[in-house]
């Protein structure tokens, strides 16, 4: 029987999610800027290169203006599609916003350059996302909607088969199965593969990490099932917390009807620039040699591995290393109690927090945080399955009110708002977004460029003056 060619599509991450992923989001525009003209010509699918941390971590650390990166990367990439990560209704921030900042960030991010934006939502509530897909289909973006993946009674096949229609009825152009913690192993990607493409007729890429050390098996399987794109992440930034090796699944499917037809030349060329910058991130310390490991501990918990590093700074500072295995234990309890959400930013960080709270308390719920209190009152939106109510009772009060609106109805228009708040420092239309998500690092941003540009314009004085030296 003569197998049909469907050759596999490659998403590249090392400019996002890769280097997020280990190493803290900290290579510099500058360090990208020089491969960018060989990545074009690889033929990927696309080059996930913005969102998700970099919006943030360009402003805090490293005094960079995001909206610069996405312009210079346009520039540089002529024929190869950009791909961003995008928290749904919190855009790229913690809170959720007004319909309008989501809208107007979309109109923006496309006008910069972006081509295709991946929209998740830490509950997969839907509701949560339909602005933001809207918005990306109006700008004639491609909007793929991420489906948290995560293993729970609730996650049946029937419940992914059916958010998969939902998402097609919404207007999304693709979908993602987003396996942030690296829980989907190889013969259930056979299985969750083969359900989606029964149940709608988008294409579906399938993004994971190599925390538990499947990724590149779960891969081979996805690909056989049918998915039409996955992520990878160039070798010198691959495996460990990130994704698998762009070059080993190239290779992988070399002769096969999967042949992705990518130049193993052409990525060795690539693979040696971002050698050097590893290696200097390892003498650094900025690249941990831990996170390049396997850690088995997030199958056996099913907690993705930056969960577990968050735990053990907790503990640490409290003094309660001890206690590990006591709050592991209780983080499935806690997720229980909560609507058992899919563990990813935010829901992680809660979730995790609570537990570490439980233990150290000794008595469960004695103190619970603001945000547990919010996901509680339906703040974040609607989860899975319902909270417990002694929980609930216990942390919010038995006359509190709950939001089962979608929560974002309840935000007021804060565009003009922010615009007021922020008009002294602004210079470019996109300042007051960057406003809206961070608006303490970007007044400090705005300072520093500030700062940056007065020194600029005095040495062209001093210069034509003749009191600097040329």
């Amino acid at each position: 029987m003569e197998i049909t060619k469907k050759p596999i599509k490659i998403t590249e991450t090392i400019l996002r999610d890769a280097h997020q992923s280990l190493i803290a989001t900290r290579m510099t525009t500058e360090q990208m800027l020089p491969i960018v003209e060989k990545m074009d010509k690889v033929g990927y699918h696309s080059v996930e290169c913005w969102g998700g941390a970099t919006f943030d971590a360009s402003l805090r650390f490293l005094k960079e203006d995001p909206w610069e990166r996405l312009r210079k990367f346009r520039d540089g990439f002529k024929n190869t599609k950009l791909q961003m990560l995008f928290r749904g209704q919190n855009i790229l921030g913690y809170r959720p916003y007004a319909d309008d900042v989501v809208e107007y960030f979309v109109q923006k991010s496309v006008a910069n350059g972006m081509d295709i934006i991946r929209i998740f939502d830490c509950l997969n509530d839907m509701r949560n996302l339909q602005t933001a897909v809207k918005a990306a289909v109006k700008e004639g973006a491609d909007a793929q909607v991420a489906l948290s993946y995560t293993l729970g009674d609730a996650y049946t096949m029937e419940y992914w088969m059916d958010i998969a229609k939902r998402i097609e009825e919404m207007g999304a152009t693709s979908i993602c199965i987003k396996d942030m913690a690296g829980l989907l192993v190889p013969y259930k990607a056979t299985e969750l593969v083969s359900a989606l493409k029964e149940a709608t007729d988008l294409p579906i890429q399938l993004h994971t990490h190599y925390t538990s050390g499947v990724a590149s098996m779960t891969y081979l399987k996805a690909v056989e099932a049918g998915v039409d794109v996955i992520d990878t992440a160039m070798s010198p930034f691959a495996l460990g917390t990130s994704q698998p090796a762009t070059e080993v699944m190239v290779e992988t499917f070399k002769d096969t009807p999967y042949d992705t037809g990518l130049d193993q030349n052409l990525l060795a060329e690539i693979a040696d620039y971002f050698r050097p910058l590893r290696d200097e991130a390892l003498e650094s310390g900025l690249l941990n040699p831990k996170n390049m490991g396997v850690n088995i501990k997030t199958l056996l918990y099913q907690v993705p591995g930056g969960m577990l590093s968050n735990l053990t700074s907790q503990l640490k500072e409290q003094g309660a290393e001890d206690k590990y295995y006591e709050v592991l234990e209780e983080v499935p309890r806690v997720r229980k109690d909560l609507g058992e959400p899919p563990l990813v930013t935010p829901s992680s960080q809660i979730v995790g927090t609570q537990a570490v709270f439980n233990v150290l308390m000794g008595e469960r719920y004695k103190m619970a945080t603001k945000e547990t209190k919010d996901i509680l009152s339906g703040k974040y939106g609607a989860t899975v399955k319902p909270f417990d109510p002694e929980v609930q009772k216990k942390c919010i009060g038995e006359d509190a009110e709950v939001i089962t609106c979608r929560p974002a109805d309840l935000i007021p228009d804060e565009l003009d708002t922010l615009r007021d708040e922020m008009a002294q420092w602004s210079q470019q239309e996109e300042d007051v977004l960057t406003y809206a998500l961070f608006p303490q690092v970007a007044t400090d941003f705005f300072k520093y460029r500030e700062a940056q540009q007065t020194r600029v314009d005095q040495t062209v004085a001093d210069t034509e003056n003749g009191s600097y030296p040329v």
